[in-house]
């Protein structure tokens, strides 16, 4: 018998979007509330237990302006590279055109969600020979747990990383020493609607291989 209640652990998993239209702007987060959601991220597994996040938290209004310019700059080129690539692929896909418009509508607002949190970690992939993968590994559960805990307590978020062009400017304006890697910046804010679904994906039985890999077509992964 599970100690969990498997419905709403599966609801939290499913459920936890990549919220872009939705975030509300006026409604102030506390700071105690993110604490509470970089607390949880705290147990996520880290090879060695070696803990090097670490998390920068941006409320003030300049310094998210700093950041929404740096993340506008990398946008543009970014969003018509992939704009040309959709076209070619799946021009009448709806959902696309939805993902486009939010995405061109959270570079217009980024600094002004309420927080952007911006999940660090010592030393770098390329440090001492280290393995990208399992560096990578170490650091991405925590973001995620992040993400997961913010959802349990009425907050939205997002995963982006196009600020990283300008990583540097950024760290500058914010005080990141240059051995630190900024992983990602996550806008987080309460969310405005009554609550998500779960997403249209493929079904388990058609991308699970037992024992050996399975040709497919990976032109629509």
């Amino acid at each position: 018998m599970s100690e969990f209640d498997l419905e709403q652990a599966d609801r939290l998993l499913t459920t936890t979007r990549a919220v872009r239209k939705r975030l509300d702007l006026d409604t102030p987060v506390p700071r105690e509330l993110v604490l509470d959601c970089v607390r949880v991220s705290t147990q996520a597994p880290a090879g060695g237990n070696y803990q090097k996040w670490r998390w920068v938290i941006v409320d003030d209004p300049e310094k998210k302006h700093i950041i929404g310019q740096a993340y506008r700059r990398s946008y543009q080129p970014y969003i018509e590279m992939q704009r040309s690539a959709v076209a070619s692929r799946t021009p009448d896909d709806s959902t696309i055109g939805k993902i486009m418009s939010s995405s061109d509508y959270l570079a217009e607002i980024l600094e002004d969600v309420p927080m952007l949190a911006i999940p660090c970690s010592l030393g770098s992939p390329e440090d001492g020979g280290a393995d990208p993968q399992g560096w990578w590994g170490s650091v991405i559960p925590a973001v995620w747990s992040y993400m997961h805990a913010a959802r349990a307590r009425s907050l939205g978020t997002v995963w982006t990383t196009l600020h990283l062009r300008y990583a540097d400017e950024v760290g500058e304006a914010l005080g990141i020493p240059s051995t630190i890697t900024q992983l990602a910046c996550i806008p987080t804010a309460y969310y405005t609607g009554e609550t998500f679904r779960p997403g249209t994906r493929r079904p388990a039985e058609e991308i699970t291989y037992w024992n050996t890999w399975k040709n497919t077509d990976v032109s629509h992964a």
